[in-house]
């Protein structure tokens, strides 16, 4: 409860309002520069960090997230105050196990003061309390500490960043300004313990920044992020409308849902089995549980589904990921 109070304290607090932020728009041809577009940027209105895999702990198979959201508020704070929020931080951190039949998950918000939390500029390090994911040379390091368990881990990327879409510019509507600065780190070498046991597996990173990320017409997202057994790796995404339909998606890409699940706490319905068809060819998604519903109420303000799958093509699996179903509870607002 106390944790719960500061969280709508920090997030609905009135600013002392010196004007509305500009911010800079994403630009095709902007060429992405390492390590510094590892780090933060704080000027843009949205940022996160999205770590995904699959774990091998002894015999059994789970699944891990971890996610940290920098966000700029809309309005100039004229207060000289270090507790004015001028940058916020959220976190969300879940762990897909089938032994437990449900995602354990959990999360936090700060707002940037006093080193309580931040994102550091030269590059990859965000932190909230004692959450933190930083990278030194080619390796994130990962600490969580959650209230139903404990992740440490190492997420090595033996390759050089793939910018998605444009040399990174990657387009998310029809309109100009519609777009965000985006890059994955595919196929990551991951090692670590959960819960004090060790783990090995392989994992996700996407890196992702812009000042309008979705359209007013649109409610959610579909993506997808694959490893492959031959190495190889593959993202796919759609923006979906507030009709039903399909607002923005990549040439050729297309998400057809093949089964479904309610959540029994929220009542919402999402695809959690698509098929998914990409220039590469159809790939048949299919979750590692079905409960992998995310309730981000307290910090993010919204429910979605983001779980662990195995990519199947014809009826044989061929790789691993994870699938992020956003605006099926309420359209989305970034």
């Amino acid at each position: 409860m106390r944790r719960r109070s500061f969280l709508l304290a920090l997030l609905a607090a009135p600013l002392a309002r010196a004007g509305t932020v500009s911010y800079p728009p994403v630009r095709r041809g902007t060429r992405l520069r390492f390590p510094r577009d590892h780090g933060a940027h704080p000027d843009f209105r949205s940022e996160w960090w999205y770590a995904t895999g699959w774990l091998q702990r002894g015999a059994d198979a789970v699944g891990f997230q971890v996610t940290f959201f920098r966000a700029r508020p809309p309005h100039e704070d004229a207060n000289p105050s270090r507790f004015a929020p001028r940058q916020l931080l959220l976190a969300h951190a879940a762990i897909a196990d089938p032994r437990h039949g449900r995602l354990r998950h959990d999360q936090r918000a700060g707002r940037e003061a006093f080193g309580l939390a931040g994102a550091a500029t030269p590059s990859t390090d965000v932190w909230i309390d004692d959450w933190r994911m930083t990278l030194q040379g080619d390796t994130y390091r990962v600490t969580i500490a959650a209230r139903e368990f404990a992740l440490e881990l190492s997420l090595k990327a033996p390759r050089a960043p793939l910018l998605q879409g444009k040399g990174g510019f990657s387009r998310k509507g029809h309109r100009v300004e519609e777009a965000s600065y985006y890059y994955s780190r595919p196929q990551l070498e991951v090692a670590g313990r959960l819960n004090g046991e060790p783990v090995r597996g392989t994992g996700w990173l996407d890196h992702e920044w812009s000042s309008r990320y979705l359209a007013p017409e649109a409610s959610g997202w579909d993506w997808c992020g694959l490893n492959f057994e031959d190495g190889s790796a593959l993202t796919a995404f759609r923006i979906r409308d507030r009709e039903g339909g399909v607002h923005f998606a990549p040439p050729g890409v297309a998400f057809t849902p093949q089964r479904t699940w309610r959540s029994p706490r929220t009542g919402v319905e999402y695809p959690v089995q698509m098929r998914v068809a990409t220039p590469r060819g159809e790939f048949d998604l299919v979750p590692l549980m079905e409960d992998q519903e995310l309730d981000a109420r307290r910090s993010a303000g919204t429910i979605y589904w983001e779980g662990a799958v195995r990519a199947l093509r014809a009826g044989s699996e061929v790789g691993r990921g994870y699938l992020e179903l956003t605006g099926y509870w309420r359209p989305m607002e970034l």
